[in-house]
């Protein structure tokens, strides 16, 4: 069995985040907020996969920082994102709120698709560690967020931001609060 090297696996990340951008744009997608009606009744997943086909919108921040959710399961979500000269802080590495955003929705998404129609959830707590800098060289990377534990008032994940060498560049833990949605009306 022939191991992927770092190039076959930049390759498939570059041609999987295109199809996934070209289906969104496809299906409509495009930045903004999903309304109540949109999403009452549906899964956490339901929600996400219609994000995914284009049919709910992708948040503003993903065009802001240049990252977009690539892939979701149960308990799972992969977020691709380049960092720009436009993400650095002013002693000029990337600002650790990149990281953190990118993992936050990794973790956090991952959280989403666990939860059943009705039920929401919102970070109460993120604890990131940046391990390596990355740059406005480093091309793309990806953030895979896995739910560790979701139950009826809290939910715990974890991540990782990886490049396609398989070097660690940052890892976060969650917690959530994960709660009903109010009714409508």
């Amino acid at each position: 069995m022939n191991a992927k090297t770092p190039q076959d696996t930049l390759t498939h990340w570059m041609e999987q985040s295109a199809a996934v951008r070209t289906r969104m744009l496809a299906g409509g997608g495009k930045p903004g907020l999903a309304n109540p009606e949109q999403v009452a009744g549906k899964t956490g997943m339901e929600i996400m996969q219609a994000m995914l086909a284009g049919e709910f919108p992708y948040p503003h921040i993903a065009e802001t920082l240049d990252f977009a959710l690539i892939e979701v399961e149960p308990g799972k979500a992969i977020f691709q994102g380049t960092p720009q000269l436009k993400h650095y802080n002013p002693l000029g590495t990337v600002h650790g709120g990149w990281y953190a955003t990118l993992l936050d929705s990794a973790v956090g998404c991952a959280v989403h698709t666990m939860m059943p129609a009705g039920r929401a959830y919102t970070t109460a707590e993120l604890s990131l560690n940046i391990v390596r800098a990355a740059s406005h060289q480093s091309g793309p990377l990806r953030a895979i967020g896995t739910v560790i534990h979701c139950g009826r008032q809290l939910a715990t994940a974890e991540g990782r931001i990886v490049g396609p060498d398989g070097k660690l560049y940052a890892h976060a833990t969650t917690t959530c609060l994960v709660f009903e949605v109010p009714k409508q009306g």
